[in-house]
């Protein structure tokens, strides 16, 4: 049964539901409860956003965050219409927005792609151009800036979670990973997605479609890149059969991410972007948020010496990150 005080929040929107308005959970995410309602005028997403996050470890976040989502489809779509799902509305009193809803049968996950070992590089290109293009549009315009006042935000469930119970967890790579922090935090130059996986985008028959932005923020863009990028990397462990498609769409992503800079010095921004993606690295094995499909412990291991490696000498471009890797998993 769909909760009142959400059926309640879609009211305050103006989106007309009845009391007996059926609707299915959908399953997957951590931060949110996300439902498929059938409104009046056909189906919609609900997106709320929850307190406490749906990890073992004890990760509270704001859920003020939900309003921050509801302008970064706006704005994302403003730069490239249809990167986003269409914004329908946003309550503020309930922490609850509504989206159009896009069906799974010609939006597939990419994550459940790259599962299936079906590595489309050209794709890869697709989600970095879309990602430069709102990334140039924002940068562009700084006074986007004022309607992303983040910061605590995106350290409580970004940096906080990743990069500094990470350094917890490893004491000798702490000086390396607080360093990172201070980067990210000191270079805001757009408006970042914060959570660019492949559980968030969408194979959808116009090119990629984003979700969930609840860590959106004025800040670095480099950490949007990195974030992607470290996913490729990861799940050469999990579908190893498609290891290279994996790395071949690392390099497109890379590339195609590359060629449409125009903010700052492309060079200055992959040199933040390769600093940072050992310590996500790094982090998604021993950070708050693990990645749930690396469970053997030599495979964490292995993501252990590539990433304190690169932490102890931080390489200058993202393919030095990669050959690292294509190392350790030929061995």
């Amino acid at each position: 049964m769909i909760a009142g005080d959400i059926l309640a929040a879609l009211r305050r929107m103006g989106i007309a539901v009845d009391d007996a308005a059926t609707g299915d959970r959908l399953t997957g995410g951590v931060s949110s409860d996300i439902w498929r309602i059938d409104a009046a005028a056909g189906p919609i997403c609900v997106k709320r956003a929850l307190a406490k996050l749906r990890v073992a470890a004890d990760w509270q976040a704001p859920v003020e965050r939900n309003l921050y989502e509801a302008r970064w489809m706006q704005r994302a779509n403003a730069a490239v219409p249809g990167a986003a799902p269409a914004l329908l509305g946003q309550d503020e009193a309930g922490g609850v927005l509504a989206m159009t809803f896009l069906p799974p049968d010609n939006h597939p996950l990419w994550k459940s792609q790259l599962r299936d070992g079906h590595a489309d590089p050209a794709f890869a290109a697709g989600v970095a151009t879309t990602l430069v293009r709102i990334h140039a549009a924002t940068a562009a315009d700084p006074s986007v800036a004022a309607a992303f006042p983040t910061d605590g935000i995106f350290y409580d469930i970004r940096l906080e979670p990743y990069l500094v119970a990470t350094a917890r967890a490893h004491p000798d790579m702490a000086p390396a990973l607080t360093a990172l922090v201070s980067m990210i935090q000191t270079n805001k130059r757009a408006l970042v997605h914060g959570d660019v996986s492949p559980k968030n985008i969408l194979c959808g028959p116009n090119g990629p479609v984003f979700l969930d932005a609840e860590c959106a923020w004025w800040g670095d863009p480099a950490f949007d890149l990195a974030f992607c990028l470290n996913h490729l990397l990861l799940k050469c462990l999990w579908t190893p059969s498609a290891r290279d498609g994996f790395l071949a769409c690392f390099d497109t992503m890379t590339e195609a991410y590359r060629a449409g800079i125009a903010w700052e010095a492309p060079a200055a921004f992959e040199r933040r972007a390769a600093h940072l993606l050992p310590g996500l690295f790094l982090a998604r094995v021993d950070g708050k948020s693990p990645v749930e499909y690396i469970v053997a412990e030599q495979d964490k291991d292995r993501v252990r010496r590539v990433a304190c490696a690169l932490l102890s000498e931080p390489p200058d471009c993202l393919d030095t990150v990669r050959q690292a890797w294509t190392r350790e998993l030929r061995q």
